[in-house]
């Protein structure tokens, strides 16, 4: 059965990063300020990027890991910009 990541952009400008079976009424739920306590407060305005993957594990997995991008990375992920997205995630090394 597949399941899917997903980023929403909020009203506030924000993104809010989540994973479900049942994406249809994941996104119904979160439009109509039911999907979790973000969305609650915060209503989406639109369904910013999506993956699909075989199982809900993979796909739990992925937003546990962009969960803690930066917004930069999240947005060039969004934008399909991997040039910027592999910049952004090049370790930066301290000054000596």
């Amino acid at each position: 059965m597949s399941s899917y990541f997903y980023i929403l952009r909020l009203n506030s400008g924000g993104l809010y990063c989540g994973s479900t079976r049942n994406r249809e009424q994941r996104y119904k739920d979160h439009f109509a300020g039911r999907g979790c306590r973000t969305t609650n407060l915060d209503l989406p305005i639109n369904v910013e990027y999506e993956e699909e993957y075989e199982s809900y594990k993979k796909a739990f997995r992925r937003e546990q890991q962009i969960k803690h991008w930066t917004r930069a990375k999240k947005e060039a992920l969004i934008k399909n910009d991997f040039n910027t997205l592999k910049n952004l995630s090049k370790r930066r090394s301290k000054n000596k």
